[in-house]
């Protein structure tokens, strides 16, 4: 099954967020990712979930999303070019020996060190699930001690522009 990334404008009302999940999970469908907050617009908010399905389940994910009263616009932007990123904070066990390991992990994956204790260091990564998954797969190797990892948000790219 194809993941999609479902871009939904909403009402900023109390209440949307429970009645789009209850959507979700009385239908069966799972929610891989979801983000949500205020756009420029203090009135509106933009949700950004992810899912997985074939078209048909998509699709009704789609119309059963455009029912909902506080539903503005939804999108789904796996049918076009789009710009994602993630944010990961992540604690690390280090050593004497491998602290300046993980610092040059953290560089080349262009992240900040935000936290330096003598045992543990905290680091911040953005960019895109591909790059996150990366990161965390280099830094098994060592102890992870915390791991906290937001959902993905997402915006349409107009075509012929690229990422800089």
């Amino acid at each position: 099954m194809k993941q999609h990334t479902i871009s939904v404008l909403v009402e900023n009302k109390f209440g949307v967020l429970a009645r789009i999940a209850g959507l979700f999970s009385g239908r069966g469908y799972n929610i891989e990712s979801l983000s949500v907050n205020s756009t420029q617009d203090p009135t509106i908010s933009r949700m950004t979930i992810v899912t997985s399905g074939d078209e048909n389940v998509i699709e009704q994910i789609d119309k059963q999303l455009n029912k909902l009263i506080d539903v503005i616009k939804v999108t789904d932007l796996a049918v076009s070019d789009f710009i994602e990123r993630e944010l990961i904070l992540v604690k690390v066990a280090v050593t004497a020996k491998n602290r300046s390991d993980i610092i040059q992990i953290t560089e080349i994956f262009g992240g900040k060190i935000i936290s330096v204790h003598k045992k543990e260091l905290a680091v911040e990564l953005s960019g895109n699930g591909e790059k996150i998954d990366n990161f965390i797969s280099l830094l098994a190797e060592y102890e992870i001690i915390e791991l906290v990892r937001t959902g993905r948000v997402a915006i349409s790219r107009h075509p012929g522009v690229t990422e800089a």
